[in-house]
């Protein structure tokens, strides 16, 4: 079974977001510079491509990976990060395309190969900036340094019918809804399908299409260092292009300012880099210093971070998660931001309750593990790995969970459950499911200041359901439930 717990690109290197924020600057300029510069994010693109094809790795962790490999410069590894994510994005599109002109079809070609045409024809199909020849020019380049005669050949004769042929790109008109929309918008027919049902096909396309856009940078101002107006005056002065969130509270949008985490301010702990949605966690929780709190799910530990933050590093937080190796994640966070009153515990977060007394926890968060469908901008192969039947089972998985760690929680305790996914058997559901047999909580409503942006009914009801294209940030679900007591 997989489950979806996702090291989001903003938790290792904003590089993989951000970058792509610079295309537009650069691409003219790149195309017309030397060859060199293009062909290395080229073969560093293609690197990452083969990998995600062949292993099913994580895009995300990969491109990381490469781009130190290569030391690419920051417009290259910006030219690297579009290539990667925006063909794997509009994959089943290409494939579409492509099928046309590869007489022998793409299922026979090498992975190498088919990856090769992918990605030349992202280029010459989705980025007006690049110059037709040179996308063909290196795409031959790359071909004869890693295959033959006969495959250059080919990939040449491809990419030039496709250019001839520029004109005819175009989706048929007598499509229905599933099939318009994951065509249109690259998205798998079972999901796309599965969003329709629950969504209607207006907002399911809206969805689709904020998928395939570049998604914010945004920190989380450190309040026990500065305020975030402090923080952001800060950033502003030092030249960065820098505004306040809309969405979170303590939240900032930071343009064109390359890899963030390695500025220092965040090596000093003035700052952590989050998604927008995914701070509002720690808002529904309402932690107070000197409480006792249990994180059941925390790494790679952002949101503990941000409990423990809003404590004044005041009181207990346990932070479990299931692997071991990721518990270094967490304690490095707290190492960098000087947290003291964070530990860490390799558990099953489903095993809990055999590990703590009952009723011994102030606050519970369960930032479950999801399918993390409301993620899929920031991790574009994960629509493609995603199978339903998965659903079902992280559906179990979750409910096995809540339906344990909700003994730790003392009578009149707060126990906030979120998810960053935007099915609705893991999210409303999955409350009203726990409800309906746990008649010990109810749904309290959330703060109202920290969700001012968001739908006021939903929050004022306790839960909250933010949608991709609904601020440009993950999807993403909250719900606040509290003890009786």
């Amino acid at each position: 079974m997989s489950t979806h717990k996702p090291n989001r690109p903003q938790h290792g290197s904003n590089q993989t977001q951000g970058a792509r924020k610079l295309l537009s600057s650069k691409i003219s300029g790149g195309a017309a510079k030397s060859s060199a510069v293009k062909h290395s994010a080229r073969e560093a693109a293609l690197d990452v491509l083969i990998r995600v094809e062949e292993n099913q790795s994580y895009s995300n962790l990969l491109l990381n990976q490469v781009l130190q490999k290569h030391a690419l410069e920051r417009a290259d590894a910006g030219l690297a990060t579009e290539f990667v994510y925006g063909t794997i994005g509009r994959k089943n599109t290409i494939d579409f395309f492509l099928e046309r002109f590869v007489s022998k079809g793409l299922a026979k070609l090498e992975p190498w190969v088919r990856c090769l045409l992918r990605l030349s024809f992202y280029q010459l199909h989705y980025l007006d900036r690049i110059p037709d020849h040179a996308v063909v020019s290196e795409a031959v380049n790359i071909a004869k340094r890693r295959g033959h005669q006969g495959i250059s050949g080919m990939v040449n004769g491809v990419l030039r019918a496709i250019i001839r042929s520029k004109a005819e790109l175009v989706l048929p008109a007598a499509l229905g809804d599933v099939k318009r929309i994951a065509l249109g918008h690259s998205h798998p027919e079972w999901l796309v399908r599965r969003w329709i049902r629950q969504l209607g096909p207006e907002l399911t396309e809206q969805i689709c299409a904020a998928n395939n856009e570049p998604p914010h940078v945004s920190i989380r101002a450190n309040a026990r260092r500065r305020s975030r107006l402090e923080l952001l005056e800060q950033l502003q002065g030092s030249g960065l292009s820098a505004e306040a969130s809309e969405l979170a509270p303590a939240g900032i949008l930071v343009q064109g300012a390359g890899n963030m985490a390695l500025s220092p301010g965040f090596l000093q702990g003035d700052f952590s880099i989050q998604d927008e949605s995914s701070m509002l966690v720690a808002e529904a929780l309402e932690p107070r210093p000197g409480m006792t709190v249990l994180d059941c799910c925390a790494a790679p530990g952002g949101k503990t971070a941000h409990i423990a933050e809003k404590m004044d590093d005041s009181g207990k937080i346990w932070a479990c998660d299931l692997h071991e190796h990721k518990q270094k994640l967490i304690a490095d966070q707290a190492e960098r931001l000087g947290l003291t009153s964070i530990q860490t515990l390799v558990m099953d977060a489903a095993k809990l309750d055999e590990h703590f007394a009952a009723e011994s926890f102030d606050r519970i968060l369960l930032d479950a593990p999801c399918s993390g469908l409301g993620v899929i901008r920031r991790k574009p192969d994960l629509k493609w790995a995603k199978q339903e039947a998965e659903i079902d089972a992280i559906s179990e998985l979750q409910y096995a969970i809540l339906s344990r760690v909700h003994r730790l929680l003392r009578p009149g305790g707060v126990l906030v459950y979120s998810t960053c996914t935007i099915e609705h058997a893991e999210n409303a559901g999955m409350v009203e499911r726990f409800l309906a047999e746990h008649r010990d909580f109810e749904l309290e409503p959330l703060p109202a200041e920290a969700f001012a942006s968001v739908d006021p009914a939903a929050a004022a009801a306790g839960m909250v359901q933010i949608l991709p294209q609904q601020f440009h940030s993950d999807g993403f679900f909250i719900a606040r439930l509290r003890k009786r007591a």
